[in-house]
């Protein structure tokens, strides 16, 4: 599929670049979809909830009674679970959320979001991010431009910009991310996904790793 390159007026350049349709036109696979973004937000969770098991909480070990002859019910000592301050039984223990996913289902998961944003012309490619100065205005007046202001925007470069990033970091529903650290969940979460050019030509210039596994 042929994008139109625009500046940061939002006017076309009169250039355009090729989006490979193995990474931009491929059918979506919604389930690994589902699992790559679970298993990004199961990563975030700390998992260390807990509770004192019975060997755990403060008592006495002591036998309240004898076994026998009391007309009561058996008991051992006072870190039973049953009584008050005792034991939790079968109580929430530290551990991990996250699962495994492949490569290849990553990669696949990755394609099939980008497939979307595609479908629905959530795309667009800015001739170049480089500038002059970190000014928050000039990320406002970008926004403004593009016609994405209140919208959740994904900028996608080719290289760390340290003057693009400081203007935009501050703006609400804004991330910017390196072309090789997209995710599946940042995908999704993004309403456009705007690429510099040079980003975008990596997918027409040299196979990704992503395109290969989806012409398989």
């Amino acid at each position: 599929m042929q994008i139109d390159v625009i500046n940061k007026e939002g006017k076309s350049t009169g250039r355009s670049v090729e989006l490979p349709d193995s990474v931009f036109g491929a059918e979506p696979n919604d389930h690994l979809i589902y699992l790559a973004v679970k298993q990004f937000r199961n990563a975030q969770r700390f998992g260390n909830h807990k509770v004192k098991g019975r060997a755990e909480v403060q008592g006495s070990t002591k036998k309240l009674h004898r076994q026998k002859g009391t007309g009561g019910s058996r008991k051992g000592n006072l870190r039973n679970p049953l009584y008050k301050g005792g034991g939790a039984i079968h109580g929430p223990e530290p551990h991990l959320y996250t699962f495994k996913m492949n490569k290849k289902e990553k990669d696949m998961a990755r394609v099939s979001a980008l497939s979307y944003k595609a479908k629905d012309n959530k795309i667009k490619v800015i001739d170049s991010l480089e500038w002059d100065a970190p000014k928050t205005k000039e990320g406002v007046a970008l926004l403004n431009n593009l016609e994405l202001t209140g919208k959740r925007v994904m900028f996608i470069v080719d290289g760390f910009r340290d003057n693009f990033f400081l203007s935009v970091r501050n703006l609400p529903k804004m991330n910017v991310c390196q072309l090789s650290d997209t995710n599946t969940h940042d995908i999704v979460n993004a309403d456009t996904l705007v690429f510099s050019e040079a980003a975008a030509k990596v997918f027409s210039d040299t196979p990704s790793d992503i395109e290969a596994e989806a012409a398989e």
